[in-house]
Formats: structure tokens, sequence, C-alpha cells
């Protein structure tokens, strides 16, 4: 029997989507026949999720709130294909109801869920599959979906974080970069020329400022368009991986900003293997399964060296220590985890550890960026109202000595 998407109007012309479940597609507009439903559509649940979620993905938040549903329910002892059918039927979202009644599909064929995620790899990354395989192989699926909910949950909330502490200072400075590009280019030039016409010499500051007024207004949109072109072409580059390798070393060696980034790539890593190993992936997969978590380069090669030292059979600690990746709290901690025996528990403390060092350099960061912002806008404010103010004070004074 399969699960198929099916969409149907009622007696008042209301319309109906749902999943029913039967052996073809005849069999299924029968049901709603049956039901008192005038079936529309009717398609195979698969074949429905095929358009909808393979081309563009579940996407982060649907995916936590998905996942953390399920472990839910399993948790409460439905069996998986019920568990499904009752998130297919109360979702109002259509995109997570088409993939829902995909993976239904699956499981009632007889495949396991993780073979079942496997057919949405845009969804469900390695990562998602490998916790809920060792799930299913332990017995302990609703734990492993709680942990991966809880893994999206905490990873999304440090990002939202970084972004919520740069957003006041990067709108602050592209509102203010306007603001004194349409001073330069419009007012300071019509401003200027009234003193220009009287053909008297004007100090240094407002002949500085007019040159590069009419700088800004004869080139100011080819250097607009060179620097697009220019981040364009940084950007392709940062693809290469020996140019992001240079880059990301280069910025982990900046004062303040290199240990930032540090931090990030190590909550990132260690989050990552704490769900991993308390789900039952062994460490040298979950070692290689992190290493698509990471965004600094040095971090990931750190990683993958990590994991041929571990498999010739040093500890994880050892072998992250070797390239000074992590900082030294965060190995402190695995290897103390290694020792006693709970390096889920150690990874996890490591993780938060460093999330709350990220949490203090963003306070800060940001504490820093807004008022220097401001400083440096409020100075070049200044420098316009004095190249436009002292040619008007040394009128007053010729006209005072006359």
């Amino acid at each position: 029997m399969a699960a198929f998407q099916y969409q149907a109007l009622d007696a008042t012309g209301q319309e109906q989507r749902g999943v029913v479940d039967a052996d073809t597609a005849r069999s299924a507009r029968q049901q709603l026949r049956d039901r008192g439903l005038h079936p529309v559509s009717v398609e195979a649940a698969v074949e429905a999720a095929g358009g909808v979620v393979v081309r563009r993905g579940l996407g982060t938040s649907r995916l936590a709130v998905f996942t953390q549903q399920l472990a839910t329910l399993l948790g409460a002892g439905l069996p998986i294909d019920e568990a499904l059918g009752a998130l297919a039927d109360e979702t109002d979202d259509l995109k997570l109801r088409h993939l829902v009644a995909a993976l239904r599909g699956r499981v009632r064929e007889g495949r396991s869920l993780a073979a079942a995620l496997a057919e949405f790899p845009e969804s469900f990354d390695e990562l998602y599959i490998a916790t809920v395989t060792a799930g299913e192989s332990s017995g302990r699926l609703d734990g492993a979906l709680h942990r991966l909910a809880e893994y999206a949950d905490q990873r999304d909330s440090l990002q939202r974080e970084v972004w919520t502490a740069l957003a006041y200072p990067v709108l602050l400075l592209i509102v203010a970069t306007a603001v004194v590009t349409g001073l330069m280019t419009s007012v300071v030039p019509k401003v200027i020329d009234v003193f220009e016409n009287l053909g008297r010499d004007l100090p240094w500051l407002t002949v500085a400022m007019v040159s590069l007024s009419r700088f800004l207004s004869a080139w100011g949109l080819w250097l607009g368009l060179a620097l697009a072109l220019f981040i364009t072409f940084a950007l392709g580059a940062l693809q290469r991986p020996a140019v992001r390798a240079r880059v990301d070393a280069l910025m982990l060696r900046l004062p303040g900003l290199g240990r930032l980034l540090r931090a990030m790539d190590t909550a990132r890593a260690t989050r990552t293997l704490a769900v991993l190993v308390s789900s039952g992936v062994p460490v040298l997969d979950a070692i290689k399964l992190s290493v698509g978590t990471v965004r600094r380069e040095p971090m990931r090669v750190a990683l993958r060296q990590a994991a041929v030292r571990v498999r010739e059979g040093a500890t994880l600690a050892r072998a992250l220590g070797e390239h000074k990746a992590m900082p030294p709290v965060a190995l402190r901690l695995i290897g103390s985890g290694e020792k006693s025996g709970q390096l889920a528990t150690m990874l996890e403390a490591a993780a938060a550890q460093q999330s709350r060092e990220v949490r203090t350099h963003l306070s800060v960061v940001a504490a820093i960026l807004g008022p220097v912002v401001i400083l440096l806008v409020g100075a070049v404010v200044l420098a316009i109202v004095l190249a436009i103010l002292l040619p008007i004070f040394e009128l007053n004074s010729l006209v005072g000595r006359a």
C-alpha cells in the first residue's frame, strides 16, 4: 500500500488537501468519493514531492520543526509510518506535507527511515542521515531526532546572533555612505559654486572637498561598477580551495577576529561531534562528517588529518591538538571526556563553552563598531560642514573690515 497526495473539493466546494493510503491511484480516488469528496488531483506522494522538495530543499526552519515533531511522536510510541501520517495530516505547510507524505510512502514500501531520507539529499544532509541511521541501529531513533532538533536550534541561534550583532553597524555604515555620497555629489557642488563666482581664494579644506566632489560626480558611477566587479571577482576567487585557504589563514591570524572565527568553527565542530557520537556514530565517521559543518579551511584540514591520526590509533584530543586549530580549553575538555568515557558530554560542554565565548566577542564587537561608525561619519560630516562654512566666515570678516 502506498501514500497518495490528493487535492479534492467537498460538498460545499471548499478545497481539501491531504494524504490517503491506497494500492493504486484509482483506489485512492474511490476512497475520496466514499468520503463525499470530489477528487481534483491524486498523485503518488513521492512524485508529488519530486518537484516541490527535491529541487529547492526543505529549509532549516522547516527541518527543525519536522525533526522535533517526529521525535515527539516516536517518543510517544507511534510507529514510524503512523507518526509520518500524523505529521502529513496536521501540517498546513504544503511543502512539508509533500515531503512527509513521500517519506511515508517509502517507509510503507519497506525501507528504513534513513534510506527514505537519503532520497531527498537537498533537504537531509549526510550528518542528518548518519544520525538517523545510528538511531535506528541502536533502537533510540527518537533520542537521535531530539538531538538533531536541538543541534539545528543551537546552530541557527548562534548564526542569528552573529547577524544580529553585525546588522546595526553594517546598516548604519550603508546609510551613512549613501548620505555622504549624496551630499558630495549634489549639495556641495551647488554651494561651492557660489563662492567660486566671487573670485576669492578658497580655504584648503574647501578646495580639497571641491576636488573630491567633482571626482565623485565624474567617476562615481565607474567607481561603483569597478567595486561591483571586484566583489564579483573576489567571491569567485574564494570558491577556489587554494585561495580560500590563504584568506582563511590570514583571517585567523588577525587579532580579535581570528579568535572569534576559531571559536565559531570549534563550536560547530564539537557540537556536530557531540550529536553524532551520542547517537552511536563511530568517532572516525563522526570526524569525517563534521568537516562539512565548519567554514574555515584550516579547521577542515585539521579535522581531515585528525581522522587519519585517529584511524592510526591516536586519541581525538591528541589528533586535534597537533594542528592547534582548536583552542586549548576545548582540547582539554575533549581529552577529559575520552579519559572518563563521557566523550559526547564533554564535546557538548566544549561546544557550549565556545558558543559563550562567541557571544561575548560579539557583544564587544557590537558595542565598539556602532560608536566607531558614528564617530567616522560624524568626522566626515563635520569636514563637509567646515568646508562650506569657512568661506562664509572669511566673507563675514571681509565685510566687517569694510
